[in-house]
């Protein structure tokens, strides 16, 4: 089973620099929130830009490198937003724009300059926003999160554990799929192309799919069972996810740099 897809899956190695992977789940979360809510209302490209270059300097200063940051910092953030920019400045009304620099004029319709900056505006405030979402989302194990929300949050713990083992079907499915396609491959089932056989393929996974999550759930209820699980309002935690004093700092100091931020872009913007 992959272990990048596995909620369960121990965080990876990080150094004392890599600071990200040492802090609360719930600092990383809480921490880019105020510049998220600012994005929203964002509607220039600076703002953005300057949000989203901040994401990533915490990204690459904080986060312990992997093939997975690197692929969505360098290839999908950028193509991201090229791709949505342009879309999203050909489908601008050009009633609300046209006194501005005509970039291209097809006939009766004009590519104007001002549609051009408001689909990157937009591009740009949806990859900002992605960009901090992921300072908690490449550096947090759902495990740590669920424990954060149940100990901190205090989140009922037969919501939090429940959510976490719903979730563990996921992997495990993805994992049982690849197991009964090896075994139709062994034995030549639903063999040849084309879509009725693709259609055949996949009607033949369904019924020993379903019969392997049953198995899994019911191995999964008794397991909680033999726990005592829901049986009392509380439960005593094996592993402790404190909220420590470098979370507090950590917090403030990024809200602190998000109001600075936005300040300053403001009063450049204005001035």
């Amino acid at each position: 089973m992959s272990a990048r897809a596995d909620p369960y899956a121990a965080p990876l190695a990080a150094g004392r620099l890599r600071f990200l992977s040492h802090l609360n789940p719930l600092a990383k979360l809480a921490a880019p929130l105020p510049a998220i809510v600012l994005l929203l209302f964002a509607r220039d490209l600076v703002t953005p830009l300057a949000f989203l270059a901040l994401g990533c300097t915490v990204l690459l200063v904080g986060a312990p490198w992997t093939r997975r940051l690197g692929i969505a910092l360098g290839v999908v953030v950028p193509l991201g937003v090229v791709a949505v920019g342009l879309t999203f400045s050909l489908w601008t009304d050009a009633s609300r724009v046209d006194d501005t620099a005509a970039l291209v004029q097809l006939g009766g319709w004009t590519w104007y300059a001002g549609a051009l900056e408001s689909g990157f505006s937009t591009a740009l405030r949806l990859a900002a926003i992605l960009v901090l979402a992921l300072i908690g989302g490449m550096t947090t194990t759902g495990p740590d999160l669920v424990r954060a929300l149940v100990q901190q949050l205090r989140v009922p713990y037969r919501i939090g554990y429940t959510a976490l083992a719903a979730f563990r079907f996921v992997p495990r499915f993805g994992y049982e799929l690849d197991v009964i396609r090896q075994a139709h491959r062994v034995r030549g089932a639903h063999g040849g192309r084309g879509p009725f056989a693709a259609v055949a393929r996949w009607i033949g996974y369904m019924v020993p799919l379903l019969a392997s999550a049953i198995r899994h759930a019911e191995r999964v209820a008794l397991a909680m069972d033999a726990r005592a699980f829901g049986a009392y309002p509380e439960r005593t935690e094996r592993h402790v996810v404190p909220f420590r004093t470098r979370d507090a700092v950590f917090v403030a100091m990024f809200w602190a740099v998000t109001f600075a931020l936005f300040w300053a872009v403001r009063a450049a913007w204005s001035a």
